[in-house]
């Protein structure tokens, strides 16, 4: 049987369980958002807009890019999918450890895969030495920024430099931000330079607003050929009208929402990271919504069956291994049961 090499599978389990292996918004979605969404079910006897019309106005508005820039799909997977194998590249670089699913799309491809290890020593940092990574030959630098599982940002000017870099050989930079707005950093950063080519950042209100089950992602990219050839490789009604509704509500009403949750996330990563470290367990500096830890190798089952807690095993990662975890900050009675369950499993 295929495995599933992500988080979020609470449906295979015997019992239910409090879910960490997810990484989301621990607001959960505006409650406005929900009530579009709902709206929008009442028109079950009509299909979708298949151009996604006034959600690529309400996106444009607010990520300030030109309509013909952006491109919607059944979550941030299916435009990965459609990406690469629109672009078609030979070679490609991808950081190790990272998200599985460009590497799943690159090998459906055929395409050669280099990995770029990062190190636990430097605290899996993508550093300056990436840049000499990039030669002549590659045709895709994908990178998730910031990184998942690591929860690591890149710094902005090395960003800047590595598209510049990608560039001058000829490679083409996606840049995966699904994570970026529950981070300090900044989403704008790179919006400039899509107009030059070579470019594209993949983002998801599935992470941003929590809309992990309607599954809304999109992509930003300057070539407008690329996007119409991703464009016709998907379904013909790619996003459902409750998704939607609800992308459209949260762009124009709530679009700060993923900045409210920020001092939030930074007391609950601190506080959850204390008590990792406080149990000798090493814990990866995180930037993010999501903390990557090493432990036991039982762990994870352990907490599953003993305390009803799914935690994200990363041991399919490339670069890590059993005894590897991620886990998503959630509400803070949730994250308190987690801690109690830890200290009592490990202490």
């Amino acid at each position: 049987m295929h495995r599933y090499d992500h988080g979020g599978d609470v449906y295979g389990a015997d019992r239910p369980a409090l879910d960490f292996s997810i990484s989301l918004n621990p607001m959960g979605p505006p409650p406005g958002v929900l009530e579009a969404a709902r709206a929008a079910m009442l028109d079950w006897n009509r299909y979708p807009d298949p151009k996604c019309r006034a959600l690529r106005q309400a996106a444009a508005r607010r990520d300030g890019v030109p309509e013909e820039f952006l491109l919607f799909g059944n979550g941030a997977s299916d435009l990965i999918d459609r990406f690469l194998r629109a672009l078609r590249p030979r070679r490609a670089l991808l950081p190790a450890p990272t998200f599985s699913e460009y590497r799943r799309g690159l090998e459906g491809i055929g395409c050669e895969i280099e990995e770029f290890f990062l190190d636990k020593e430097n605290n899996f940092t993508i550093s300056e030495s990436i840049l000499n990574a990039v030669r002549p030959g590659a045709d895709l630098v994908f990178l998730c920024d910031p990184n998942n599982p690591t929860g690591r940002r890149m710094e902005s000017e090395l960003l800047r430099a590595l598209l510049d870099r990608c560039r001058a050989v000829g490679a083409f930079l996606a840049v995966d931000q699904c994570f970026l707005e529950l981070t300090e950093g900044d989403p704008d950063a790179l919006v400039s330079q899509l107009a030059g080519g070579g470019l594209l950042l993949l983002r998801a209100l599935t992470k941003s607003c929590a809309l992990a089950g309607l599954r809304l992602g999109y992509c930003l990219c300057g070539d407008r050929a690329l996007l119409e050839r991703m464009e016709g490789l998907g379904s013909p009604w790619p996003v459902s009208a409750p998704a939607q509704a609800a992308g459209v509500c949260a762009f124009l009403d709530f679009p700060d929402w993923p900045e409210r949750c920020l001092p939030f996330l930074r007391e609950e990563r601190a506080r959850l990271t204390r008590t990792l470290e406080a149990l000798g367990l090493w814990v990866c500096p995180s930037d993010a919504n999501f903390i990557l830890f090493q432990g036991p190798t039982d762990l994870g089952e352990r907490l599953l069956w003993e305390k009803s807690i799914l935690i994200r095993d990363c041991a399919n990662y490339s670069g890590l291994g059993p005894g590897w975890y991620r886990i998503g900050i959630q509400k803070r009675d949730d994250n308190s049961r987690l801690i109690q369950a830890l200290v009592e499993l490990c202490g």
